[in-house]
């Protein structure tokens, strides 16, 4: 007897953030909603001057029909840092695609620092992000995805993902990267590709400060991952099985640029201790 794949209604959601400055206080000055996606009360955990904000998605999950818009503006003199309160979970697709699409427009300083995404087996996931930023604008964003639950001995077999990443200071581009992943193909075992690792993360941060000279200090914040800088935009990555490893590499570098790029130290938000 076939069993019946399990029919969800599709949720569309879009959230708008806008952040300025206000004398020395960085405020949540724009906020629109519609649909299953908000954000909590501002906070200020490093002092006026930083706004952290938590993005949640109430329905915990993303099935396949589902459209998640996030978008977020940092006006010049701003400082907002984005986070989420636990992982994103992208659920197996009976046909139906589920897509995100993240836009900032930064013209001041916004960090997108999500905990980690979960592509279940079956998944149908398409990924975009697009960043544009001013002059002097800062952003530093990381993605860990995570193939599979592992942890219950799931792996990525079927469904597909697709992801679009475009930084552009001024109109010109900076970083543009498309990946398709296919559950079970060859990328995932080609020692070229993914080698069978199950977790990949990216930290991408453009600023004008980056200094070539302290790329060693940042390899050296945590040797684990392989960084490169480009022309106004380092690209840290990792590879490997574990996504709390992923997470404290990538915070290691983040640690590491966020006072050099920004002037402020790092500061975690509180809900990644929760």
């Amino acid at each position: 007897m076939r069993v019946a794949e399990p029919v969800f209604a599709p949720w569309r959601a879009e959230l708008a953030l806008g952040f300025e400055r206000r004398e020395a206080r960085t405020v949540l000055a724009e906020r629109r909603q519609d649909g299953p996606l908000v954000v909590q009360k501002p906070l200020y955990p490093e002092g006026d001057e930083v706004c952290h904000a938590i993005v949640v998605h109430p329905p915990a999950g993303i099935a396949g029909g589902d459209e998640l818009e996030v978008a977020a503006k940092a006006g010049a003199g701003a400082h907002a840092l984005l986070t989420t309160p636990g992982a994103a979970k992208w659920y197996r697709s009976a046909g139906p695609w589920a897509r995100q699409k993240l836009a900032f427009e930064v013209a001041g300083v916004l960090e997108w620092l999500p905990q980690e995404t979960i592509v279940f087996d079956g998944a149908l996931a398409d990924m975009g992000c697009e960043v544009n930023l001013d002059a002097e604008a800062c952003y530093i964003g990381w993605e860990i995805l995570c193939l599979g639950r592992t942890g219950s001995g799931e792996r990525f077999g079927r469904g597909e993902i697709r992801l679009h990443t475009r930084v552009s200071r001024g109109g010109r581009l900076l970083w543009y990267e498309r990946g398709r992943i296919e559950g079970g193909g060859k990328l995932m075992h080609s020692p070229v590709g993914l080698d069978g690792r199950s977790v990949l993360g990216t930290l991408l941060a453009a600023s004008v400060g980056l200094d070539s000279k302290l790329i060693a200090v940042y390899r050296a914040a945590a040797p684990e991952t392989a960084i490169t800088l480009l022309p106004g935009l380092l690209v840290a990555r990792y590879l490997g099985n574990s996504s709390e490893e992923a997470k404290h590499c990538l915070a290691r570098v983040w640690s590491a640029l966020r006072p050099a790029l920004t002037g402020r130290e790092a500061v975690e938000p509180r809900i990644w201790r929760t």
